[in-house]
């Protein structure tokens, strides 16, 4: 079941990316007074995209000599809220090697006010996109 509703919170967030894609760079995103604001996790030495690159490594798709870190690029693609205090958030992050091969992945975390490290980080890797 939890398997299920992450692959369509993933499936949702796929859609969102072809519709939108701003990177958000305050502390808290800034939302309609009927909206809460959501913490902001997307800087590119943020949890998200920290651990993206840690899995990233690990599998042996790229290293720390291959990357241009700062051409990182994070977008929160979705944030719900998910109990009183945590938030379950969706980034897009991109990673750019030296050579200018483009590593693309979606993560999905569930973030605080107090920390963005709330839980584990789910990492898929984005083989294609197709735009419209």
């Amino acid at each position: 079941m939890v398997r299920l509703r992450h692959v369509a919170f993933i499936a949702c967030a796929v859609v969102a990316l072809v519709g939108f894609s701003t990177v958000v760079t305050s502390q808290t995103r800034q939302t309609p007074r009927n909206r809460i604001a959501a913490p902001d996790c997307t800087g590119s030495e943020q949890w998200p995209a920290s651990m993206a690159f840690v899995k990233l490594k690990n599998a042996g798709l790229t290293d720390n000599e291959k990357l241009d870190f700062t051409k990182t690029q994070v977008t929160r693609l979705a944030s719900e809220q998910a109990s009183r205090r945590l938030f379950r958030q969706v980034h897009r992050v991109v990673f750019t090697e030296h050579s200018g091969r483009r590593i693309e992945v979606i993560t999905v975390n569930d973030a605080s006010f107090d920390e963005c490290s709330e839980s584990g980080v789910d990492v898929f890797v984005v083989s294609q996109h197709f735009t419209p």
